[in-house]
């Protein structure tokens, strides 16, 4: 999290509008889940970035279309990463090397 937005990540705007997204998806991956893969989510996700210039736009930070709930998989390509190497199986708890 970059320092300009810590204040809002912790903020109860940003916490309740996070979890009704949630709510509202389902709680599923939407990248995965439009290829039809039913992967829970992890992170609701900024499609247009935040940044020091509209941090204070609810336009941007709080509407739901400008967000997407994403697995840590999908998030780290959003940003360039790349997706881990292993995945655990939430009913046994089983680690999987994926390559």
């Amino acid at each position: 999290m970059k320092p300009y937005a810590a204040k809002f990540y912790k903020s109860q705007a940003w916490k309740n509008c996070r979890a009704a997204y949630v709510r509202k998806v389902g709680g599923l991956c939407e990248k995965c889940l439009s290829r039809g893969q039913y992967v829970p989510g992890d992170i609701v996700h900024h499609k247009t970035p935040i940044t020091p210039d509209n941090i204070f736009d609810p336009q941007v930070t709080l509407s739901f279309d400008n967000l997407e709930l994403l697995c840590r998989n999908c998030h780290a390509e959003e940003h360039g990463g790349r997706p881990k190497r292993y995945d655990i199986d939430q009913a046994t708890g089983r680690i999987t090397a994926i390559w």
